[in-house]
């Protein structure tokens, strides 16, 4: 079977160095007690996040009983577990004691089951995941004193997990929005559901082996985004009922969507089927059904195009037909940014915890490229939270108007 290794960068199901390669975990089926804890490198530290607002979060399972689980068809539902990380009222953090400790990373059976992947270079025992923490404080109080806040919804790459943008979104939280973050059952080695089983990635991983074996992997491949894009749309129905009395918080007229990989995917043709979505962001997802991008079999919002505002943000590479077709598609504002230097990965925690985990200079290059990891970093938060401020709060500090000394690795591309 195909290695992690050689398999393309930006195909939608994680044919993106992102995993739906057999080599991860043998297959348990679908659901399993969660593995014992065993020893494990040091906790990663991620970087602190810079907006105003301490940040606050609480995790929950929705169930979907509005249809039976794609991958399983047995099961009557479709239950997914997701991260709600919000501005949190001030002072959440001072003196909070037991009351509202930094959240955990990854629950321990989710990271269990992510560090036995040697996940995109990291050694295996290399980062403790169960024992990183977050910035943000559990349970703390919402801040909801300037009113409600605008709401993003975030997709990790196929294969990864929720957490897998945490520097990300916790910035987005500290500058003002409530940001949902969203495991997609079965996509990725490990999704721990608060009853503490564990439900793997055997499904999907199977269903890729049919495909390839039938010559069927664009079939899968447009499969997945139809999951996706329904797990998306049920998210986005759940917004008046989220966990903690956060559904007060936020504003269902200000809602777009951010990803990386698949989940950028996921975002672009989302937004292309519900307008509830106002903007969104695809960092390095190619949009068409293919495992090496090459202008055909485009996904329907390549096709088309959108007419409200999307950023594109990508890694260093040649070309992107797909996007080159959505571009002249779309009415909407849009704008192509390239991050020099950059890899596909570079979108993703890795750039925080790939140079730490003893990884050596070939593997780390060629994760998340030459781009120094602070600053790529930086770039990222800036720019999706300029675009963001922009379309979503109507404050523009000009950031996406042209090129900025201040970001000198942001490239814009026509």
């Amino acid at each position: 079977m195909t290695s992690r290794a050689s398999l393309t960068r930006r195909s939608l199901v994680g044919l993106a160095a992102a995993g739906l390669a057999v080599t991860l975990l043998p297959v348990q089926g679908t659901a399993t007690a969660a593995p014992p804890p065993r020893p494990a490198g040091a906790p990663a530290q991620l970087p602190a996040p810079t907006g105003p607002y301490e940040i606050g979060t609480v995790s929950a399972r929705l169930v979907d009983r509005s249809r039976h689980d794609p991958w399983v068809p047995s099961r009557p539902y479709r239950e997914l577990m997701v991260s709600v990380w919000y501005p949190a009222a001030s002072g959440a953090a001072s003196g909070a004691g037991e009351r509202h400790p930094r959240a955990d990373y990854m629950a321990p059976g989710a990271a269990a089951r992510w560090d036995a992947t040697s996940p995109h270079g990291i050694p295996k025992g290399a980062v403790d995941f169960a024992a990183t923490r977050t910035h943000a404080r559990e349970g703390a109080p919402a801040d909801t004193r300037g009113g409600r806040h605008p709401v993003l919804v975030y997709a990790a790459g196929s294969g990864d997990p929720r957490t897998w943008g945490t520097a990300l979104v916790e910035e987005l939280a500290s500058r003002g929005y409530v940001v949902v973050t969203v495991d997609h059952t079965y996509e990725n080695p490990g999704v721990q559901f608060p009853d503490g089983s564990v439900k793997d990635d055997g499904p999907l991983r199977e269903a890729l082996e049919e495909a390839q074996k039938n010559g069927t992997l664009t079939e899968l491949l447009k499969k997945t985004l139809d999951v996706r894009v329904a797990d998306s749309t049920f998210v986005l129905d759940s917004l008046g009922s989220l966990p903690h009395g956060l559904s007060k918080a936020v504003d269902p007229r200000r809602v777009g969507m951010v990803g990386q990989s698949a989940g950028g995917i996921a975002a672009a043709e989302t937004m292309y089927e519900d307008r509830r979505v106002k903007a969104g962001v695809d960092l390095d997802g190619t949009l068409e059904f293919n495992p090496e991008p090459n202008g055909t079999n485009l996904m329907p919002v390549a096709e088309h195009g959108l007419d409200r505002p999307f950023l594109l943000m990508g890694s260093d590479r040649p070309t992107e037909p797909s996007w080159r077709s959505f571009l002249s598609h779309s009415t909407g504002w849009q704008r192509n940014l390239t991050l020099k230097g950059s890899r596909h990965q570079s979108y993703t925690d890795l750039s925080v915890l790939l140079p730490r985990s003893g990884a050596d200079r070939k593997v780390v290059e060629e994760n998340i490229g030459t781009v120094d990891p602070a600053r790529s970093v930086a770039a990222q938060r800036a720019y999706v939270a300029s675009f963001f401020d922009r379309w979503l709060k109507g404050k523009d500090d000009g950031l996406l108007d042209g090129p900025s000394a201040a970001y000198p690795e942001v490239e814009f591309t026509d």
